[in-house]
């Protein structure tokens, strides 16, 4: 026998330390719930805010106008004008991140889209296929975690990314199909790789201390040069620091360079603590950095690539001849 605080008496269930009649859900006969029931239902909206945080979100951008005018032909796009749509694709960021949520951007590319509805069979005028082409193809390649940057911030660093994906993907495709290294007889892929990084550690350690503008450009006879570019800071007890997807991307072009005829560039524009700039210049030739004089240095930078006329040297840069470099290590030997 027990009584509840109104006086009135209830018969106790024998199965259960609870009032016979009493649902197991907190909630008494008619629908009130009770505080057991009321503190499991906070719990599970607690929990369930939880796992919303830890899931993340993707949502595609079309980077360019002419990215945005291929998607109006499909009538279930809702948008006419690329001003309209950025304004409300930023709306729609600030609203997940102020929900807590992870949101990644991703590169919605309308050909990949139209060859992946003619492999799939899928309807392309549908805004379901979009959101499968979205999860199940741009998420794989080049996306950007939204951290309430700016729209124009955010466009620049997923241009940036997806140039940075086509570079990796245009060089690895070089080696491949390159074969074996005929020094050693492995892949080249992973041979000219870790000879590409002893190289870049190399020029690093030659060039000392300060922020370092790597830049590497490999002309391939079949496009646009390949071009990849990171920025190094060098403490002056020798730590480096690098973003790690510039240095896969820098040293993966240099490696390139033993797949085809063509010799490439390694340039280097160190800024000092005083604020002055040097550029130093290696060629590229078997994979290996060959320094090139001062003179050399500076005709190339006082050059018009396209014309071949003198243009005036850049105020406050010094041109410097590229350093000579200790000995490449044992071929096969690691990175370190």
């Amino acid at each position: 026998m027990s009584e509840t605080s109104s006086g009135r008496a209830r018969q106790q269930d024998p199965r259960s330390d609870r009032p016979a009649g009493r649902p197991a859900d907190g909630r008494e006969r008619d629908g009130r719930t009770t505080g057991k029931g009321r503190r499991a239902a906070h719990a599970g909206a607690r929990y369930r805010r939880a796992l919303r945080r830890e899931s993340p979100t993707v949502v595609g951008m079309l980077l360019t106008d002419d990215d945005f005018a291929a998607m109006t032909r499909y009538a279930s796009f809702p948008f006419r004008d690329y001003g309209r749509y950025l304004h409300h694709l930023d709306g729609v960021l600030r609203s997940l991140a102020a929900q807590g949520l992870h949101v990644a951007v991703t590169l919605f590319d309308p050909d990949g889209y139209a060859d992946y509805c003619a492999v799939t069979r899928r309807p392309p005028d549908d805004p379901a296929t979009r959101a499968l082409y979205i999860t199940e193809v741009t998420t794989a390649r080049t996306a950007v975690q939204y951290t309430r940057q700016s729209l124009p911030e955010l466009r620049d660093e997923l241009a940036r990314a997806a140039d940075r994906r086509t570079t990796w993907e245009r060089a690895t495709d070089l080696l491949m199909d390159a074969g074996t290294c005929p020094t050693c007889g492995l892949d080249l892929v992973h041979c000219a790789f870790d000879r590409a990084a002893h190289a870049l550690l190399r020029v690093l350690d030659a060039v000392g201390s300060g922020t370092h503008h790597v830049v590497c450009s490999l002309p391939t006879g079949d496009g646009p040069p390949l071009v990849a570019a990171t920025l190094v800071d060098t403490g002056d007890d020798g730590d480096i620091h690098l973003a790690e997807a510039d240095g896969l991307v820098l040293c993966t072009v240099m490696a390139a360079e033993n797949a085809v005829p063509a010799t490439g560039g390694l340039a280097v524009r160190t800024t000092d603590a005083d604020g002055t700039d040097t550029v130093r210049l290696w060629s590229l030739r078997d994979g290996e950095p060959h320094p090139l004089t001062e003179a050399e240095v500076f005709d190339a930078y006082c050059t018009d690539a396209g014309t071949g006329e003198p243009v005036p040297p850049e105020p406050g840069v010094l041109h410097r001849a590229g350093l000579p470099l200790p000995p490449p290590p044992p071929h096969g030997a690691p990175a370190g």
